[in-house]
């Protein structure tokens, strides 16, 4: 093993100032090792006890992201690591949080941390020096932690919307083939009719006794034991009456407010050859109707998701500052966390100020602040939670409750939740951004954002004022929509 020279050292970066006296203390107290070509330099957990320097080669650092490891750093002997890695002086790192490799053939020189202190006194420029790439390497990782969080969250998302299209989407697809049956059932069902001798008459009459039924069955509906009642007395009715194999019908009728009253009006008025096609053409018109009905709720489905991301992503709509009803960014907002809210089968409670006035806001910004905190609500709860999202307003602000009944955040930890980088959560748990960003977009709007905390009860508390300037304030770029 080839031993490092004074010359090599003069060639590191944070090393380039120091006299040749203290890179000789250095070398006197410090030993070199080397790594070939993809071989482990650190793994996950091992002590850091030594601060190394970069001679030759790089060292590239992975963290495990969701059981994977994950590119996050290069040791190089650049200007951002100084060519310096390891643990360095007043870090609190103990046990390395990923692992390194070699990238070609790599040579170090490593200082054990025993030395730290007889190195402030022999150079405190130095050490401080060290803390600042100490200080700039930190915040490459936490930004490079957050945006993998964002990556990852954007993407549990994006699979949480496809899950919310594709069910009213299967149920479009299921309700064409169906309909397609029985718009091919009603040829042959009107040929009968008409073989019958069913006049236009006997069909306005039909109609208009279905019409009349349709509005009595919306203000009265039945039980299911009432409606299994009628129809059970429906098919006593036409066993009875030498009507066989109705039993398909009954239901349908007796969705559409029927009774046996009207069926004995339309037997008399049609006969009773007629009556037995009559009730089977009626029930696929009525079904046929109720088919198209699902269609409307299912395409309105997707209309509705489809319009939430727009509005909660801001699309077609610029930067500047809009006027916003929160009410409406609320409810979209839960219209695309939706999938995680019936995972965990959590009752939402809306208390909703119907006279909401709108705010001037960057409406995109605004509703990463509420994606943010009811995710975190929806994450802090187990299932057959409760979430209370709640909306008021005085003369100057509109306030924006949201209340989650999980076990509440300690109180060791409640001072720490606005702190930058700071979160209880794996990577890829999170919404994308930290609650320092969303106290950021709050203070950007000129407002105020409150937490209180017990057992069962965490509510956050977020004012905006109805108005205000922001047009000498431009967006946060730092956080992007999750």
């Amino acid at each position: 093993m080839a031993s490092v020279t004074l010359s090599e050292l003069k060639n590191i970066i944070a090393l380039r100032d120091l006299p040749d006296e203290h890179l000789q203390w250095l070398l006197d107290h410090s030993e070199s090792e080397e790594f070939e070509d993809g071989s482990t330099m650190v793994k996950t957990g091992d002590p850091m006890d030594y601060m190394w320097f970069v001679i030759e080669g790089v060292g590239d650092f992975y963290l495990e992201v969701n059981g994977k490891q994950a590119f996050n750093f290069k040791f190089e002997n650049n200007a951002l690591t100084g060519g310096v890695g390891g643990v360095l002086p007043y870090s609190r790192m103990t046990k390395a949080p990923g692992n390194n490799y070699a990238v070609g053939k790599v040579r170090i020189l490593k200082i054990h941390k025993k030395y730290f202190p007889e190195l402030e006194q022999l150079n405190p420029a130095f050490i401080q020096k060290l803390i600042g790439y100490m200080t700039e390497r930190a915040r490459y990782f936490a930004t490079q932690q957050s945006q993998q969080e964002k990556v990852s969250a954007l993407g549990m998302l994006a699979a949480g919307i496809a899950h919310e299209l594709n069910n009213p989407a299967a149920a479009i697809n299921g309700i064409a083939s169906e309909l397609k049956r029985r718009l091919d059932a009603n040829y042959t069902l009107t040929e009968k009719l008409l073989r019958c001798d069913i006049s236009a008459e006997h069909i306005k009459a039909i109609r208009d006794m279905v019409l009349t039924k349709e509005s009595a069955t919306e203000k009265k509906r039945l039980t299911a034991m009432q409606r299994m009642e009628k129809e059970d007395a429906f098919n006593d009715w036409f066993d009875a009456n030498g009507f066989k194999d109705m039993q398909q019908v009954t239901e349908t009728l007796c969705d559409a407010g029927l009774s046996i009253d009207d069926f004995e009006t339309l037997r008399n008025d049609v006969g009773n050859t007629a009556f037995s096609h009559v009730l089977r053409w009626l029930e696929n018109t009525l079904s046929s109707s109720r088919v198209m009905k699902d269609l409307e709720d299912a395409s309105g489905r997707i209309s509705a998701l489809v319009g939430a991301i727009k509005s909660h992503v801001h699309m077609d709509r610029t930067n500047d500052v809009q006027r916003t009803n929160l009410n409406t960014d609320l409810e979209n907002t839960l219209t695309l966390l939706g999938y995680k809210l019936r995972g965990k089968n959590i009752t939402v409670r809306k208390i909703l100020s119907e006279q909401l006035p709108e705010v001037e806001a960057y409406v995109g910004e605004l509703n990463q602040v509420w994606t943010n905190i009811i995710d975190n609500a929806i994450y802090a709860m187990d299932k057959n939670g409760e979430l209370t999202v709640e909306t008021c307003f005085n003369a100057k602000d509109a306030t924006v409750k949201i209340t989650d009944s999980g076990a509440g955040i300690p109180k060791d930890i409640l001072t720490k939740i606005f702190d930058p980088f700071f979160t209880t959560k794996k990577v890829g748990d999170g919404s994308g951004i930290g609650l320092d960003i969303v106290q950021r977009i709050v203070k950007q709007h000129h407002g105020e954002i409150k937490v209180e905390s017990v057992p069962g009860k965490t509510q956050f508390q977020i004012c905006i004022p109805l108005k205000q300037n922001l047009s000498s304030h431009q967006p946060d770029k730092t956080q992007v929509a999750s």
